[in-house]
């Protein structure tokens, strides 16, 4: 038997917005025992993404933002387990873009504890790479599950509709660079860095502007 644990797997498919379409790779995290899991994000296909649950309860299926490359199978993927879709509601327009049928069952708020295999999970909203955004830190584990808001070498991108760069510049100076700087920073693509690699080039940002 197993302890509280991240795991990880990655997803292949495309991203699209404003009218263009992009070919990504996304990280998939799920974290939990042998018994149960939370699963952040369920981008592009839900056989893998299920494969690595097997036979554990999903508590939920947490989107960390809504751009379709991370919500693609989450319906799916909570049908499939019988587990609820979880989403901060300043998200629901680009939600929709993607699922105008279907709805997340349930709402992300910023102070929120969901709990996994008795362990604790700290919902923090971060806006800016979208309305909605949110990460999730875990501070039994030293992890924070951070989307697509900050990555090793710097915020998400904030180029597109429904984004802003003060506004992430904010969220990532004011909700997670006060963090622990040994904290691991798991990110919506790429590699893991922590908040202290991180916490010194905040001006760089700032200075170049994304």
């Amino acid at each position: 038997m197993g302890g509280v644990r991240v795991e990880h797997l990655t997803t292949e498919g495309t991203f699209s917005l404003d009218g263009g379409t992009w070919d990504v790779e996304n990280n998939v995290w799920l974290l939990g025992d042998d018994e149960e899991v939370l699963v952040v994000d369920a981008p592009h296909a839900l056989g893998p993404i299920a494969d690595a649950v097997g036979t554990r309860k999903v508590v939920a299926v947490v989107c960390t933002h809504a751009h379709d490359d991370h919500v693609t199978v989450a319906p799916d993927l909570g049908e499939r387990f019988a587990a609820p879709v979880l989403l901060h509601p300043d998200d629901m327009a680009l939600w929709t873009t993607t699922h105008a049928t279907s709805a997340p069952s349930g709402t992300l708020t910023d102070g929120q504890v969901l709990q996994v295999a008795g362990t604790d999970v700290h919902v923090l909203h971060t806006p800016g790479h979208s309305p909605g955004s949110v990460c999730l830190h875990v501070p039994s584990l030293g992890v924070v599950f951070t989307g697509d808001t900050l990555f090793q070498g710097g915020p998400g991108a904030t180029g597109r509709s429904w984004s802003d760069f003060p506004t992430i510049i904010e969220s990532i100076r004011d909700r997670l660079l006060t963090l622990p700087p040994e904290t691991q920073v798991r990110t919506g693509h790429g590699g893991s860095t922590t908040i202290g690699d991180e916490a010194p080039h905040l001006q760089e940002w700032v200075d170049r502007g994304h």
